[in-house]
């Protein structure tokens, strides 16, 4: 396990590495690296500062050991209450996602994947049957985590 992180501000959820996420059939999907790869997602306020926001980011996956593959940390600027589909760089994560090249996605706060309790509701589904775990660094936010598996129709 990897050492636990010297940032004062950020939780884990738990249980999110006892395994792979991918079910028997994902077996042989190649893995980026000896540790689960993650997406790291942002969307900035102003642009030209996205870089900021992700710094951080990449630091919160590099204390736990996770790897990010190239071109799988991503930033949108503008408002949180755009529509996820129409923000290039989700739709990017999600292209990643669905190619099998990420087991996971962190962000500041899940309202950076969608700000609407609608639009998150169908994010989070769609994340969940891509077999994905989604960890918001924000405290605030640890216990509205989810795991795959947690929602079933």
């Amino acid at each position: 396990m990897p050492p636990p992180s010297r940032r004062t501000g950020w939780l884990s959820l738990p249980n999110l590495l006892g395994g792979s996420h991918r079910g028997p059939a994902d077996a042989a999907v190649p893995v980026v690296g000896p540790w689960p790869s993650v997406a790291l997602y942002a969307v900035a306020p102003l642009g030209g500062v996205e870089h900021l926001v992700l710094d951080d980011l990449s630091a919160y996956a590099e204390d736990r050991g996770w790897v990010v593959p190239a071109g799988c940390a991503v930033a949108d600027s503008g408002p949180l209450d755009q529509d996820p589909n129409v923000r290039s760089g989700w739709q990017r994560v999600r292209a990643a996602a669905a190619g099998r090249l990420v087991h996971g996605v962190v962000v500041p706060s899940f309202a950076h994947v969608a700000y609407r309790a609608g639009d998150w509701d169908g994010e989070r589904a769609w994340l969940l049957e891509q077999g994905l775990f989604v960890v918001a660094t924000d405290p605030t936010e640890l216990l509205a985590g989810l795991e795959p598996g947690e929602l079933r129709a």
